[in-house]
């Protein structure tokens, strides 16, 4: 691979599904990604034998997870095809808690030798651990399920279409936007299929099928007199859908300035690539902007990543607490402000709610990662801090006496923790349009599409960009940007915001690879919202030096 691509998918944080090593599982043929090893009732079988094993070594608790991850990537640049990789992840993972304290063992041995093996490990780590724990581990309670299943609502498995097709609408996207001005273009796409089996001693036996989907491409164009270049992201969000999330006839379609058109449940990704190029081109002589208090306008493929860093994070209960500070920080919002119940987060029209189970987000599962059934919770309510992320083992800590359902794990490799469910800003209540907003503002910038960030260990100041930047005057749109990025701190940010537009403009921004805890392990999460103005936020020009 040359180095100027390996960059680029690298700095897009996709690089690791690339790779055989990175632990995502081994290469195998296309056809193996619709193979079916085992029924339910095989996998029943082989999580009972992890299950009375731990249960006759005095594991107080045990669940078992067997885990097949399937994963195709696709990857092109200009007229060539890079790279297709096919993998497949499988084995299990066993936790238990043995003298009230957790163990974990793990193995791709899939029988039930292996299982018992693997099984005996779990329950001597947790009996060696426990004589440093301090505390015996206390779960909330959870309803059994006995034996169900879950699956991603789709209407065309991905995997099942074939990688030619899949390949030639990348290509047909490259030509697009070559022809139409830009110099450079690669597009990817990643298709995820997590086949999950979940069980424990309080009697649930849960098989869940889940999809995920992801296209995106980056153009480049070049004004080879100055030497400057110029790109535009794909404003695509990746899905908890199938391959019908690229059917372009079936997009709903919202106007934007520049021309854009932002898509809600389905993708037209020629067209995005198509603008994406015309954009980039006028980018290299758009102005540059004045630093100063504006009023911003923020799409929602904007404002998720803002959600992600600014709500998402701060208020997991694990950082809260400081398990998470070696790795990424700790978090401004802390019990005493949660516990005070008047915490004012943000504005009283600022209203984020927690959902593990809205569709089409990438975090949508039946029951997360220890059985617990998911569900919907508000985390602010009228801008008031009410709620965090909690699991079983610790919803005790917030007083309350079952868990949120947000516990998951990579892979079966992997012991399963506290992650951040889909954080989304709930619509406004009355009807407004983003052209409606534009209108209202006299001195602003409308914000499309993720750009470079950064954020404080704390989670409290930040600094966001993002792809394309619109100037607005007395309610016009004045033309394009460059060199755009906003400094607030979180709090003051989110009681800033004054206006949300209604559920007609509401659209997902998504995230595959969301990093967190030691040893690292990723998750894919989705952030909803309007279109929100916020005022009086102070821009910067990162074009300029001192």
């Amino acid at each position: 691979m040359k180095r100027r691509d390996f960059v680029q998918l690298a700095g897009l944080g996709l690089g690791g599904l690339m790779l055989p090593l990175s632990g995502f599982g081994n290469p195998v043929a296309h056809e193996a990604l619709l193979d079916h090893p085992l029924l339910a009732s095989q996998k029943k079988e082989l999580a009972d034998v992890a299950l009375n094993t731990a249960k006759s070594l005095g594991a107080t608790y045990a669940d078992v997870r067997i885990g097949r991850y399937l994963n195709q990537f696709i990857s092109t640049r200009e007229n060539k095809v890079q790279n297709i990789s096919n993998t497949e992840s499988y084995g299990i993972g066993i936790r238990v808690i043995a003298n009230g304290t957790w163990g974990f063992a793990s193995t791709n041995n899939v029988t039930a030798d292996g299982i018992k093996k693997a099984t005996e490990r779990a329950v001597a780590i947790a009996k060696a651990n426990s004589k440093f724990q301090k505390e015996p581990v206390k779960l909330a309670s959870v309803q059994s399920y006995g034996e169900v299943s879950w699956k991603t609502p789709i209407k065309q498995n991905a995997f099942e279409v074939k990688v030619s097709d899949k390949a030639d609408l990348l290509l047909s996207v490259n030509a697009a936007a070559l022809k139409n001005g830009a110099n450079f273009v690669s597009s990817n796409l990643f298709q995820i299929n997590e086949q999950k089996y979940f069980a424990s001693t309080e009697g649930s036996y849960i098989d869940q099928d889940i999809h995920r989907i992801w296209p995106t491409f980056t153009v480049q164009a070049i004004d080879r007199t100055s030497g400057k270049f110029k790109s535009r992201d794909a404003l695509s969000a990746p899905m908890g859908l199938g391959y019908e999330y690229l059917t372009p006839n079936a997009a709903e379609k919202l106007k934007a300035p520049g021309g854009m058109n932002l898509y809600r449940n389905n993708y037209d990704m020629v067209e995005d690539a198509t603008i994406a190029a015309q954009q980039a081109k006028e980018m290299l002589s758009a102005k540059s902007v004045e630093p100063g208090k504006y009023d911003m306008v923020l799409e929602p493929n904007h404002l998720g990543l803002t959600i992600h860093e600014s709500v998402g994070h701060p208020t997991e209960l694990d950082r809260i607490l400081g398990y998470e500070a070696n790795y990424a920080g700790t978090s401004f919002a802390t019990l005493d402000k949660l516990k005070s119940g008047n915490f004012k987060y943000g504005s009283s029209i600022v209203n984020i709610f927690a959902d593990k189970v809205q569709p089409g987000s990438l975090g949508a599962v039946g029951y997360d990662d220890e059985g617990v059934k998911c569900k919907k919770w508000d985390i602010i309510k009228n801008g008031i801090f009410v709620n965090s992320q909690a699991i079983r083992d610790q919803a005790h800590i917030l007083g309350e006496k079952e868990s949120h359902g947000c516990c998951y794990a990579q892979s079966w490799n992997d012991v399963q923790f506290q992650r951040m469910p889909n954080v989304s800003l709930a619509p406004g209540t009355e009807p407004y349009s983003s052209e409606q907003m534009i209108k209202d503002v006299e001195k602003g910038i409308y914000i499309a599409g993720r750009g470079s960030f950064s954020i404080d260990q704390q989670r409290y100041n930040f600094q966001f960009g993002g792809t394309v930047f619109y100037e607005i005057k007395n309610g016009q749109i004045a033309g394009m940007l460059n060199d755009v990025a906003y400094q607030s701190n979180t709090q003051e940010f989110w009681n800033n915001c004054v206006k949300i537009c209604d559920e007609k403009d509401y659209r997902l921004f998504g995230s595959f690879f969301d990093g967190k805890g030691q040893p690292s392990q990723v998750s894919a999460v989705s952030h909803g919202s309007a279109t929100s103005r916020f005022n009086g936020v102070n821009v910067i020009n990162t074009g300029r030096t001192i």
